[in-house]
């Protein structure tokens, strides 16, 4: 790993704690902010917003742009759809894993604790948003491919993360590591898709 590599991670883990710092810092001031400014045609629309954001949705747009690429030939759209979807896959299976073992109640959920472990009711799986989670990492993939393009889809993932919490089904906490989850998982989709093109069995077209 050289020094310009190094910087930028070092960067970016020091940025992430900072964020998840506050996250969890203004959790309450931003449940209060968000109940106090509850409007019934702005959550009949942040309701949908959260309803057609899910995992499910990303997976069905990401293959059918697959299917374009494929269908135009287009050999480096193929393959950033398809890091999309890998980082996507990765994302979901590992919110869903880190929800059910943290057990944290969602903000609507009346309970004497907030985290309590091991869970399997969707009640106590608010941490991390799975719409967070997901969204980021299909979008971030693609910001790796193309910034400019991943530039322009950056407020799909943060109207998600708003409508989350205006709906009161996550903390600000929630989404913001959901995010750095996204985040993650987006990298390690190519990182591993790099490792398969580097192969000895790639190299000789097997």
């Amino acid at each position: 790993m050289n020094r310009k590599c190094l910087f930028y991670w070092v960067g970016g883990i020091i940025l992430a704690a900072i964020l998840i710092g506050a996250a969890f810092y203004f959790d309450e001031a931003m449940r209060a902010f968000v109940a106090q400014h509850q409007n019934r045609a702005v959550k009949i629309f942040m309701r949908n917003i959260s309803r057609l954001s899910d995992w499910t949705e990303h997976f069905t747009a990401g293959v059918g742009l697959l299917g374009l690429a494929w269908w135009w030939r287009s050999r480096k759209w193929t393959r950033v759809f398809f890091a999309m979807l890998v980082a996507l896959v990765l994302a979901g299976a590992s919110a869903r894993v880190v929800k059910i073992a943290a057990g944290r109640a969602r903000p609507g959920t009346s309970t004497e604790q907030v985290w309590n472990g091991v869970k399997f009711s969707s009640r106590y799986h608010a941490f991390p948003s799975g719409h967070v989670a997901a969204s980021t990492a299909f979008f971030a993939a693609l910001a790796l491919a193309n910034w400019r393009i991943g530039f322009l889809c950056l407020p799909i993932p943060l109207l998600i993360g708003f409508s989350r919490m205006y709906v009161a089904a996550h903390y600000l906490s929630d989404v913001i590591c959901a995010a750095v989850l996204g985040i993650l998982c987006a990298l390690a989709a190519c990182f591993l898709l790099r490792k398969i093109d580097k192969s000895p069995a790639a190299s000789a077209g097997v």
